[in-house]
């Protein structure tokens, strides 16, 4: 029986409808920007698995670290316990988060990043006595899978089973380009509310809502305009961060901060499950208190966990090498330049590009959207290419990992025209 054939019989896989997909790929190994299959079959890994990879499969100096710390230490208890991973990434991330940022809070993935962000907005004024319990999001976003998650994301086919149990929120507008109006007037009104508690975003790209892309000059308007009503800003910067946008994390290309930034994907190199949320300081001081009711109740069993904390060292290491953001910034003109060899294309809408991330929304007769039937097709025509994407819908996109040779993105270039150009026949 093959591993397939044995997964079948065991596993659910996550965004799989089971029933009419293909058996999975068996991944054996991966060696930098590639996998390999169980049939010998070399793929490029052209969304760094999920956008979580940034440094490359199997790297050795992340394996390294992880294997000295688990010698050591493998994990702890995190409350009323501390262990020096936890206390050094705390530390490092807040060195290079912007400067309002003062506390660590750490969980285990993007989403439960997400889930004690709002919890922290909520509790905040709770704990100050005011009641405050609205949530703004932008239309289309996507915050992860988790209730909280689910409420401020947009409503659609990721939670649409969910949408009765789901708290209410103020959608506005995305500020694309031509929309900027739109969004800035809808949030405007918003805030006319006096009970709003919190503004959430994924700062300049939407992820899964299909790469739907920004500027930070309207975001930083969208912020301060946020700031003067004493609304919390809260940047997911679960996808964004760690180099994404050809900045360590998106709230850099803003001049006004966020007051919460969630992290996860790239965070451990893409090597192990860590979420992480910071905070500015005045949102810690409201926690503060003799009563114990306005402790912040919220851990998981793996909080810190020590061997992730130290991943994600490893891959701050690596990000202290000139060569992460050399190649960062290599990737980025490379997109660039393919993006301008290829925007006029009769089978695109649109191409749009920031920092690593590439995304071609092509022409179909259906609306463009997570369910649009070419998705399969797309997934299909570039693994019999030996190239992974996992397209949105009829949105495909590049966004692989720093180490890919210029080789690779040319060979990944060469066959979106290929396919653009079946489509456009």
């Amino acid at each position: 029986m093959t591993l397939q054939e044995r997964d079948k019989k065991v596993v659910w896989h996550p965004f799989t409808q089971i029933k009419v997909a293909p058996l999975p790929i068996a991944i054996v190994r991966g060696e930098g920007a590639y996998f390999f299959d169980d049939q010998g079959k070399r793929y490029i890994d052209g969304i760094a698995s999920w956008w979580v990879n940034v440094h490359g499969h199997s790297h050795p100096y992340l394996a390294k670290k992880i294997s000295e710390q688990l010698s050591v230490l493998e994990h702890a208890i995190f409350s009323g316990f501390t262990h020096e991973p936890a206390v050094e990434l705390a530390e490092r991330l807040l060195k290079r988060l912007p400067g309002n940022q003062s506390k660590i809070f750490y969980s285990d993935n993007g989403s439960t990043s997400v889930e004690v962000a709002l919890k922290m907005a909520f509790q905040y004024w709770s704990n100050l006595e005011i009641p405050k319990t609205k949530v703004i999001a932008f239309e289309n976003g996507y915050h992860g899978d988790t209730f909280g998650g689910m409420s401020v994301g947009a409503r659609n086919a990721f939670n649409m089973p969910f949408s009765k149990l789901l708290f209410d929120v103020i959608h506005i507008p995305v500020p694309v380009k031509g929309k900027e109006e739109e969004s800035v007037s809808a949030l405007k009104n918003a805030l006319l509310h006096d009970d709003v508690a919190s503004f959430i975003f994924e700062p300049l790209v939407q992820g899964a809502g299909g790469m739907v892309m920004y500027s930070a000059e309207v975001l930083d308007q969208l912020i301060s305009m946020c700031r003067a009503k004493k609304v919390i800003t809260i940047a997911d910067e679960v996808m964004t961060g760690f180099g994404r946008t050809g900045k360590f994390f998106a709230a850099d290309h803003l001049q006004h901060k966020p007051d919460i930034i969630c992290m996860s994907k790239g965070l451990t190199g893409g090597v192990m499950p860590l979420g992480a949320t910071s905070c500015a300081q005045f949102i810690y001081d409201a926690f503060l208190s003799d009563d114990k009711m306005k402790t912040f109740f919220h851990g998981h069993s793996y909080t810190a966990n020590t061997t992730a904390c130290s991943a994600a060292l490893a891959s701050m290491d690596l990000f202290d090498k000139p060569e992460a953001f050399e190649n960062i910034k290599r990737i980025e003109a490379k997109h660039t330049a393919f993006l301008q060899e290829i925007k006029s294309h009769k089978a695109l809408i649109d191409v749009r590009q920031l920092g690593t991330i590439l995304a071609f929304e092509i022409k179909t007769p259906e609306h463009t959207n997570y369910l649009n039937s070419l998705a399969e097709y797309i997934s299909e025509f570039f693994v019999e290419r030996g190239i992974i994407l996992r397209p949105l819908g009829n949105i495909m996109y590049i966004l692989p990992p720093y180490c890919i040779s210029d080789q690779d993105l040319d060979y990944m270039y060469s066959v979106v025209e290929l396919f653009l150009n079946e489509q456009g026949e």
